[in-house]
């Protein structure tokens, strides 16, 4: 249990050297409206057909003042042969249970996005 905790904080500090939190919240309200307060992080490894094809950490925010989320799940990942970021909020609505979830369903809508 102790080494999982020291891997989850290693796996937080990592990303906070990547993207300030702040920047998240900022995207989190600009996309969905409301108030996001953070209330954890989380590591996340998705692994499809035996390939990692996304790993980090999703902060997780609780919303108020949205009409229909209470919650939502935010991270950034490198744009592809860029300095820029993507940034990500993705509301707890519908199928979106949790910060894996949210991770999935943004892995699935760029994949059905590419032409």
């Amino acid at each position: 249990m102790l080494d999982e905790k020291r891997e989850r904080g290693k796996a937080c500090e990592s990303a906070a050297m990547e993207v300030n939190v702040d920047q998240l919240k900022q995207a989190v309200e600009r996309q969905h409206g409301g108030t996001a307060t953070l209330v954890d992080t989380l590591p996340v490894k998705e692994i499809f057909e035996g390939r990692t094809v996304w790993q980090g950490v999703v902060h997780i925010f609780d919303l108020q003042g949205h009409p229909k989320a209470f919650r939502a799940y935010a991270w950034s990942s490198p744009v592809e042969g860029s300095s820029e970021r993507r940034f990500y909020a993705v509301l707890h609505l519908g199928g979106i249970r949790s910060p894996v979830d949210a991770v999935r369903a943004a892995i699935v809508a760029e994949h059905r996005a590419k032409p």
